[in-house]
C-alpha cells in the first residue's frame, strides 16, 4: 500500500493488517458466500480495486494544484453561474452512489477564476466518501476562502442508491442542498436571483 493508504487503513483500524485493496475485496466476496474460483469472477478483485481509488482519487489531490494560479484581475461585479455540472460520489454509510448536479455562482471581488477550474474542484471533493451536505460546503467554503469574492452560492441535486435500492426503495427523489456565503447569505435579492437562474430551467437528475 501506498503511505497515504496505509495512514487511512491505520485511521480506520486495518481489517486484514498488510493486505492489498483486492486480497481485501478477495476476503470480503468469501464472506459474502461467493466462490472465488468461478470465472465471472477472475479478475473481479482487482478491477474492483482499480474502481474504487478513482472514486476515491480525490483524497490524492490538492486546491492549489487544481487552481494552479488561475486568478485573473478583472473589474467586473455580476454573477458568475456555472451549472449543470456532472457530479458522481459515493455514500460514505453503504458505498453506494449518489449523483447528479451541481450549480455553483460567485460574484468577483476584482478577480475571477478560470472557469473550467470549478468543475474540476466539484470533481476532486465529490472523488472521495461523502455525504451531500459536507460536499456543497466544502465546495462552496474552498471557493470562498481561495477566490476571495463578494460570496459564493452552491446548490446540489442528487439522487441516492442506497434510498432508490435499498432502505426505503423511493425511485423517484432526489436531494437538495444550498451553501450560500457573504452576499448570497446576507442579501436576499442576490440568493433569489441565483436560485431563479439555476433552478428555473432544472428538471431535475
Amino acid at each position: 500500500m501506498s503511505e497515504s493508504e496505509t495512514k487511512r487503513a491505520a485511521s480506520r483500524g486495518s481489517v486484514s493488517a498488510g493486505a492489498s485493496l483486492p486480497e481485501i475485496i478477495r476476503e470480503l466476496l468469501a464472506a459474502l458466500g461467493e466462490d472465488l474460483a468461478r470465472e465471472g469472477l477472475q479478475g473481479t478483485p482487482e478491477r474492483i480495486a482499480q474502481t474504487l481509488e478513482f472514486l476515491t482519487s480525490g483524497y490524492q489531490m490538492q486546491v492549489g494544484d487544481i487552481l494552479n494560479g488561475a486568478l485573473y484581475p478583472v473589474t467586473y461585479d455580476e454573477m458568475v453561474i456555472v451549472k449543470d455540472i456532472e457530479l458522481f460520489s459515493l455514500c460514505e454509510h453503504h458505498l453506494l452512489p449518489f449523483f447528479g448536479k451541481c450549480h455553483v455562482a460567485y460574484i468577483p471581488d476584482q478577480r475571477v477564476i478560470g472557469l473550467s477550474k470549478i468543475p474540476r474542484l466539484v470533481d476532486m471533493f465529490s472523488r472521495r466518501l461523502q455525504i451531500q451536505e459536507r460536499l456543497t460546503t466544502q465546495i462552496a467554503e474552498t471557493l470562498m476562502e481561495h477566490i476571495r469574492p463578494q460570496g459564493v452560492g452552491v446548490v446540489i441535486e442528487a439522487r441516492h442508491l442506497c434510498m432508490m435500492m435499498r432502505g426505503v426503495e423511493k425511485q423517484h427523489s432526489q436531494a437538495v442542498t444550498s451553501a450560500m456565503l457573504g452576499v448570497f447569505r446576507d442579501q436576499q435579492q442576490t440568493r433569489e436571483e441565483f436560485l431563479s437562474l439555476v433552478m428555473r430551467d432544472s428538471k431535475g437528475v
